[in-house]
């Protein structure tokens, strides 16, 4: 009996060579099923590319019908909590952040990750941080692609005010004169939600603040961290208002896309859509690299694309060989996602500096030039080290967001706020160490 391993590569090795090279007619009734749960993209093209596209001729090419389920953006974590339980669900499963605290139902994707080694090179730091744990040496998961967070921002605004919105000290002063001058708030979310807690993040790290260091101990409780609390109440104080607490990951989209927020963090979701639905005020919203902070410039992650194939997948070989063909045509997802997914094994997309260099439908045509270095800017949620069970806990249940907005309503001091989210902190800790996961 040939090993799995090598039968994968074997299989997967001579299929590559040939994906996409003869058109084939669809089989009546194909050999094998392969299913796949991924989110609502928020780009339709790109759906319509994965599905009608690649995953059909990807079937059509290993005699495999390929089924794709959708969800919602806040429906992944429960369907995947109900997939465990049943012990049975999707063999590809995708999440929108690393998934650690699944570890123990998920196969090891040591072997995909090397298997794409020998055809494109490594992964970069993003994709290897977000679904490695170091203690236990297994791959939890396997990243395609991530979504940077860069600043949208109104340039008339900005212009009017005379400020560039590239650092926090300049977002709060500018933030402040264009709320005075024209009742139009800056846009920065402090709600229990992903855009929130992904843009706080993002001021922690550039403040010098994280919730764990390099080698995953707790360093929530520091004077940087009440910095950049203190930092956000005040921001909040001179240009934000209330509605920033009941916000959902789409909140911050409409609001600039309406004409009511100046500035905020987000994926470039808000000007692919304005140019889609021809809304003329995308024309006027530009984007910046992440903020410059008293310490270094530098922005969580938006999202991370984060697969996962269960342990009790019914096509695990299937999985991988889908996986590894996907990533060895990820220029072509690229273009479908309009930018949205940049690689996480970079040599897939070796010309993406003149890609984003001009865009047909962008005014101005440059405007998404910026992710041309969004690698140097970005980082994972587990910044300084890996996204491990710890980090992820703490960001489903709030514990940053919690932190800030507590602050910023005048429920708690800065120094007070800290302590708490520390004290939730290392009590996550002290659960995922006894597990032996961190």
């Amino acid at each position: 009996m040939i090993p799995r391993r090598r039968r994968f590569l074997g299989i997967a090795g001579a299929t590559i060579a040939g994906s996409f090279l003869i058109p084939k007619f669809a089989h009546a009734q194909k050999k094998h099923r392969l299913t796949i749960l991924q989110w609502n993209h928020f780009v339709p093209e790109f759906d319509r590319w994965f599905d009608q596209v690649f995953a059909k001729q990807w079937g059509d090419d290993n005699d495999t019908e390929v089924v794709i389920d959708r969800v919602g953006i806040t429906s992944l974590n429960s369907r995947a909590q109900a997939e465990i339980q049943r012990g049975r669900g999707h063999d590809l499963f995708m999440f929108l952040r690393p998934p650690p605290t699944y570890e123990d139902f998920v196969i090891d994707h040591a072997e995909i990750y090397q298997e794409l080694e020998r055809y494109v090179g490594k992964p970069n730091e993003i994709g290897l941080k977000s679904t490695y744990n170091p203690v236990t040496k297994k791959y939890f998961g396997f990243s395609d692609s991530y979504v940077p967070d860069p600043i949208n921002y109104r340039k008339d605004l900005w212009d009017d005010v005379g400020l560039f919105p590239d650092s926090w000290d300049n977002i709060r002063e500018g933030g402040a004169a264009i709320y005075r001058k024209h009742n139009i708030p800056v846009g920065i979310g402090l709600a229990p939600e992903l855009d929130s807690n992904m843009a706080l993040r993002s001021l922690m790290h550039s403040f010098g603040a994280s919730v764990h260091d390099e080698d995953g101990r707790i360093v929530l409780n520091s004077p940087e961290t009440v910095e950049a609390v203190k930092f956000m109440k005040s921001l909040y104080r001179d240009a934000m208002t209330e509605e920033v607490f009941s916000w959902d990951p789409s909140s911050n989209n409409r609001m600039m896309l309406a004409g009511h927020g100046s500035l905020t963090f987000n994926a470039i979701s808000i000007t692919r859509t304005g140019e889609s639905q021809k809304i003329p005020i995308a024309d006027n919203i530009l984007l910046a690299p992440a903020a410059r902070g008293p310490v270094r410039r530098i922005g969580s992650m938006h999202l991370m694309h984060a697969y996962v194939i269960w342990k009790f997948a019914r096509n695990i070989d299937g999985a991988q060989h889908f996986l590894v063909d996907y990533v060895r045509n990820f220029r072509d997802a690229f273009l479908a996602s309009r930018f949205y997914n940049l690689p996480c094994f970079p040599a897939t997309v070796p010309d993406i500096d003149a890609l984003v260099a001009v865009d047909e439908a962008a005014t101005p045509g440059n405007k998404y030039s910026v992710l041309s270095q969004a690698d140097e800017w970005t980082t994972t949620i587990g910044y300084p080290g890996y996204a491990n069970a710890v980090i992820d806990e703490t960001f489903g249940d709030w514990v940053i967001s919690d932190m800030f907005s507590a602050v910023a309503r005048d429920r708690s001091t800065p120094e007070e706020s800290v302590k708490i989210a520390t004290k939730k902190a290392d009590a996550i800790y002290s659960k995922w160490k006894a597990a032996g996961k961190v």
